[in-house]
């Protein structure tokens, strides 16, 4: 039964993030949205950071099975980075719930060393695909990484403070500038 009511605190945690926008609900609130009590929410995380961390890492281990199915299929340097920035906007990592936690991880990510990390884990992942993917590309792919992680953290800001998760504009507006960074004669390459 851990497994699964562990499961069920992160998707509640998620749940409660997204319908208040924020990380200013209570273990109890979590708890009952998973439909247990507080206190077994207490014994399985310890507390409030704890199950926003492991949400987190689910939201990430979700992200990174996107990125790799993704790139599985990709057969083209220019491909790879369209992978990487089509995975960000995927509907399991642009919905609005997920949104709200992203926006809480960078909140959080100010005053809690734990939060902190793992942004930065996420952050240098993200920035060393986008380079290998983006260095036969371009003369700078550094820069170019560091454009596009910009733009998606910049995307997904817009869509929480809208409150809304057009997937499908924000990944047209990625892809449109990563064919502006690379050039018309390297985005088939």
């Amino acid at each position: 039964m851990e497994p699964i009511r562990r499961s069920a605190l992160v998707t509640a945690t998620i749940e409660e993030i997204g319908a208040a926008g924020h990380l200013g609900v209570t273990v109890g609130q979590i708890a009952k949205r998973a439909g247990m009590s507080s206190a077994l929410a207490h014994h399985y995380f310890g507390g409030k950071d704890q199950i926003f961390l492991a949400a987190m890492r689910h939201i990430l281990r979700e992200f990174g099975q996107e990125v790799l199915v993704r790139l599985r299929e990709a057969r083209t340097p220019y491909a790879r980075a369209e992978a990487i920035v089509g995975a960000c906007f995927a509907p399991s990592c642009f919905a609005p719930a997920t949104i709200s936690a992203w926006m809480t991880l960078y909140a959080r990510a100010q005053t809690n060393d734990g939060t902190a990390r793992l942004l930065r884990l996420y952050q240098l992942r993200l920035h060393s695909n986008l380079t290998h993917a983006l260095r036969p590309l371009t003369d700078t792919p550094d820069v170019a990484a560091t454009t596009m992680a910009s733009l998606i953290d910049g995307l997904y800001l817009r869509a929480a403070l809208a409150r809304t998760s057009d997937a499908n504009h924000a990944h047209e507006t990625a892809l449109n500038t990563l064919k502006t960074i690379v050039g018309p004669k390297n985005d088939q390459t």
